[in-house]
């Protein structure tokens, strides 16, 4: 009995390193341990396997809300070019944020954790239009600054496997929050070529 025990342990540990090695050793970028490849419906299939709900498909993207990250209920686009059913992106809206200083929390928070894993971003912007003094601002002016596009908050992480960028967005002048995608290099060239093939 306890040979029999020991050796499906010895094997549920094997299984499990292989997983994990699986999406590491993968040309493509990953997301969610997941590389960003296949078609769309096989990429919807493997994230409703890690939880997400579909909730949409139109025009080549597909919608899914769930936890990311340690955020609850994100919203995550996996977009293909319609001609060419193939994976290449995926964008992440973090939950909208009422004041500036929870939305700068998510976001240079997102940030350390991507330095963490991917190294220094490549690319940094942080700034808002305008008056330089807006760094003392108070929390209302940061956030009409960010409702009426003066907000410039952008990191990108640029990697053998693809890029990774991470912004703070709005989508109306309620709806201010943190914004992370994932474009792989590999199906990104793919379907640049496809686009030149168009023209």
């Amino acid at each position: 009995m306890k040979k029999t025990l020991l050796l499906l342990a010895l094997l549920a540990t094997c299984y499990i390193s292989f997983g994990q090695t699986k999406a590491d050793t993968s040309e493509h970028l990953a997301f969610k341990g997941v590389p960003i490849d296949g078609t769309l419906e096989e990429y919807v299939l493997k994230m409703k396997q890690n939880g997400f709900r579909h909730l949409s498909t139109n025009d080549g993207t597909a919608v899914l809300q769930g936890d990311f990250a340690g955020y609850k209920e994100c919203y995550v686009g996996v977009s293909t070019l319609s001609k060419k059913n193939l994976v290449h992106k995926i964008g992440v809206l973090f939950p909208k944020k009422e004041t500036w200083s929870k939305l700068s929390d998510n976001y240079f928070s997102l940030k350390e954790m991507l330095s963490e894993k991917y190294g220094e971003p490549s690319d940094v912007v942080e700034m808002f239009d305008g008056d330089s003094s807006l760094q003392q601002s108070d929390d209302f002016i940061k956030m009409q600054k960010v409702k009426f596009d003066d907000c410039k908050y952008r990191s990108t992480w640029q990697t053998e496997k693809g890029k990774i960028e991470l912004s703070i967005e709005h989508g109306s002048t309620s709806n201010c929050f943190v914004t992370l995608a994932y474009l792989d290099k590999i199906n990104g060239t793919a379907i640049k070529k496809q686009a030149l093939n168009d023209l």
